[in-house]
């Protein structure tokens, strides 16, 4: 609950400056020394204002290249990415490949990827913010007694911003996502969090809306119509006071309504989550329906009061939560980046390794740091450290908090976190896959047990170039009991691998190992299979055994990653 949630001044990117940071010894690493003016192109996405002189560029270059893969969809091509940052190509190829380094990218051919782990840096936000935490049961519990959908929001700016989402399996489903930014005046939670500005924050909204009436900066939600762009002064200054009057009636009310503001059919209603400190909005719980299932009147009448209920238990559990014990840091992060720089040379660019590793260092029982501590809890030098945080200060990633602290604001949410929110372990798993199948040279396949636990239903698969290979499709139901993978998973307590010979085919030889969570459940077993003229049994346990045993240790490490705040679906 001590993360940055809410901003005084309704602005969609911070900007407090660099004041508060004390000055230090000089850092001696080349490449983290500021480079104000950039010897290869503008510096994009960058905060309001001139670029504040000690900023690292390269780091600023780096969450560029990280928004605009969030943006689409995390998936973009190099040349992509080339003209949407103006950025030299050289210098996009060098950051994709120290993301890769950090396991943020998959380079696949000419294009970008995302992957799980670049949602450790959102992760970072949420543990420090500790709602999810503390109040996630609570909402998915009202999710499955009022057959809707419900989401906690926080307020970032002059909007809104998802931090956890119960979302119901429907033919008409919600899109939103964990991390997505919605304008304040389109939804239930804005007029609730706009209590809460103040006069400069409300100057900020009017001059965000007369700059872009339709939202166009808001690229989750439809923008609106092109005759609403096209009204006469007085018809938008209505527009501005109708949210006006929303937001004194929430604060009158203690709730709001979101009557198709978004969409025409999409409605919701919303209550705040007060912090029992301080009083103030900590975040608010948001139920949504559709105007088929529920009117706006509906909601009020039959759904508020249970979110009421609800809100006040999730209040409760505010209340008796106990501080958080401090888990420890991230361990030997400017080690690794030094000789990552040893390694790969100019390819790696050691500043922006480093500045991402600031990020690193917040976290639950973390959640505002000084820069002696963030310093001490990367092993970076205070002069690198001070840098960072002054480049994310910048780009509104960290905000000033108390006692000469810093903490994480919701924007960190908008590095890679929400195309992954809704990621699955068959997609986890895919190209792991296919780089095993590459590697050994037979079909590997990942399975999970049927609710019944009678058979196995293949999820993915990856293919050898064989002109014999196993031809079992993802969809697949088989006998669990003929299978290596149902074997495993059937198998109590759970072996370290399981090997079958000619049990499910004649001539199919195959062998598999566990998938865990974050539990240490079992929960779906990864195989490679094939024809006993090719191996034998020996071999499959002494050639494909210790890649199946790593390739499930990648999978576990991206898996745990993208479980830690989001629901992973198994199929």
């Amino acid at each position: 609950m001590s993360a940055k949630t809410t901003a005084s001044a309704p602005v969609r990117d911070s900007n407090p400056g660099s004041a508060g940071i004390p000055d230090s010894a000089p850092d001696s690493a080349p490449d983290s020394a500021p480079n104000p003016v950039p010897a290869n192109g503008p510096v994009p996405e960058t905060g309001p204002g001139p670029v504040p002189a000690e900023a690292v560029t390269p780091l600023i270059r780096g969450v560029a290249v990280l928004r605009q893969l969030t943006g689409a969809g995390g998936t973009m091509s190099l040349s992509g990415l080339e003209r949407a940052t103006g950025l030299a190509r050289s210098t996009v190829d060098r950051i994709t490949a120290t993301l890769a380094r950090m396991g943020y990218v998959r380079l696949d051919g000419r294009d970008a990827v995302l992957t799980p782990r670049v949602m450790a840096l959102g992760n970072a936000y949420l543990g420090a913010l500790r709602l999810p935490a503390l109040l996630s049961a609570r909402a998915d519990r009202l999710a499955d007694e009022l057959d809707e959908s419900v989401s906690l929001a926080v307020a970032d700016g002059d909007g809104i911003r998802f931090i956890h989402q119960a979302t119901r399996r429907r033919a008409m489903s919600l899109s939103f996502r964990i991390g997505d930014l919605l304008p304040a005046e389109r939804t239930a939670p804005g007029p609730l969090f706009a209590t809460e500005w103040t006069d400069e924050g409300w100057q900020s909204w009017r001059a965000r809306r007369a700059r872009d009436p339709r939202n166009s900066d808001f690229p989750t939600v439809p923008p609106l119509p092109s005759r609403q762009n096209t009204r006469n002064t007085r018809s938008t200054r209505s527009d501005d006071e109708d949210f006006t009057d929303r937001a004194a009636r929430a604060a009158a009310d203690n709730c709001a309504l979101d009557d198709q503001l978004i969409e025409p059919g999409l409605v919701a209603i919303s209550v705040p989550v007060r912090d029992p400190r301080t009083d103030r909005i900590a975040c608010v719980a948001n139920v949504v329906s559709h105007t088929s299932r529920h009117t706006s009147a509906d909601l009020r009448d039959t759904l508020l009061p249970r979110l009421r209920t609800a809100v006040t238990a999730m209040e409760e559990d505010l209340r008796r939560a106990p501080r958080p014990a401090p888990g420890p840091p991230p361990a030997g992060l400017a080690t690794w980046t030094g000789a990552s720089k040893q390694e790969l040379g100019r390819e790696f660019i050691e500043s922006l390794a480093r500045g991402l590793t600031v990020l690193a260092a917040f976290d639950e029982g973390r959640a505002e740091l000084t820069l002696t501590e963030v310093a001490k809890a990367t092993g970076l030098a205070r002069a690198t450290a001070r840098r960072a945080l002054i480049t994310y200060e910048h780009l509104g990633l960290v905000a000033p908090a108390s006692d000469r602290g810093f903490a994480l604001t919701p924007q960190v949410l908008s590095l890679g976190f929400p195309p992954l929110s809704r990621t699955s372990l068959p997609r986890i798993a895919a190209p792991h896959m296919t780089a095993l199948a590459g590697e050994i040279r037979e079909t590997t396949s990942l399975a999970v047990l049927t609710e019944r636990r009678d058979e196995v239903q293949y999820t993915a698969r990856a293919t050898a170039n064989h002109v014999m290979s196993v031809d079992i499709g993802v969809g697949t139901r088989l006998p669990a009991h003929s299978t290596s993978m149902g074997k495993l998973l059937l198998a109590t307590p759970t072996p370290a691998h399981m090997l079958v010979d000619e049990e499910l085919e004649q001539g199919v030889r195959a062998i598999a190992v566990p998938i865990r969570d974050r539990q240490g459940r079992v929960i779906a077993a990864l195989n490679a299979a094939t024809h006993v003229a090719r191996r034998t049994a020996e071999e499959c346990i002494h050639d494909i055994l210790p890649a199946l045993l790593s390739t499930a240790t990648h999978i576990e490490t991206d898996l745990h990653t993208a479980a830690r705040f989001t629901h992973v679906p198994l199929t």
